[in-house]
């Protein structure tokens, strides 16, 4: 069951962060842009770019480009000062990642997150060298589940998409994943393991890292 490649989603699969997001937006959407959304529905929200969710929110012509990276700003500047004091891996990680490194296993993230959000993980907690390959929102046209974000670090890791396995944590990335042709592991930081039962590509599911289903991958 080894994989040839390692494609990490981020936020919720690396760090458990997402109800910051969904805190973030919650805010933004509610108490700046009037959007009137429950908590329950800012969380079904929480996929892809910054610009596509406002555009499922409130339409295509709502916003104009500069408001538009106004608004992620704010939002943006809103989760990093909430969640900067909790900041860490997911339990088992940081070993997981020394084992892949050891055995050579190349590496990527695959992430709808802008590189400020990226790098605000990767340098902040001194990870950016096991990662050979990096995919944010910027460096592609469409977001999950469109498979473009795996697809392309497959190509920039010079990987087949069958030699690849994605971790992630929210349906629309193992979406995505089985798009691509990719096994996943998920990680239920945030969703129930019943969310992911009608995905053919899910290889397994933890809760973090030290699950010994994992040892299978590097077999």
């Amino acid at each position: 069951m080894g994989a040839r490649s390692f494609i990490f989603d981020l936020n919720g699969t690396m760090i458990n962060d997402m109800e910051y997001h969904v805190r973030a937006w919650y805010q933004v959407l509610n108490e700046e842009l009037n959007a009137g959304l429950s908590w329950d529905e800012v969380k079904s929200h929480m996929y892809g770019k910054n610009e596509e969710l406002l555009v499922r929110v409130f339409g295509k012509d709502r916003f104009t480009r500069e408001q538009t990276d106004r608004i992620s700003s704010v939002k943006e500047k809103k989760y990093q000062e909430a969640f900067r004091p909790h900041l860490e891996l997911i339990a088992g990680l940081p070993a997981f990642l020394q084992r892949a490194k050891k055995a050579g296993i190349p590496m990527a993230i695959g992430s709808a997150a802008i590189p400020l959000n990226i790098d605000f993980v990767l340098d902040n907690l001194d990870i950016r060298h096991y990662f050979s390959v990096i995919v944010s929102a910027h460096d592609v046209i469409v977001s999950k589940p469109d498979p473009e974000t795996y697809l392309r670090a497959a190509e920039l890791l010079d990987a087949q998409p069958a030699d690849c396995l994605v971790f992630e944590d929210a349906p629309k990335g193992v979406e995505a994943a089985l798009r691509a042709g990719m096994k996943c592991i998920v990680l239920t930081t945030m969703h129930e393991r019943e969310e992911f039962g009608n995905y053919p590509n899910v290889a397994g599911i933890v809760r973090d890292y030290t699950d010994p289903l994992l040892n299978d991958f590097f077999l």
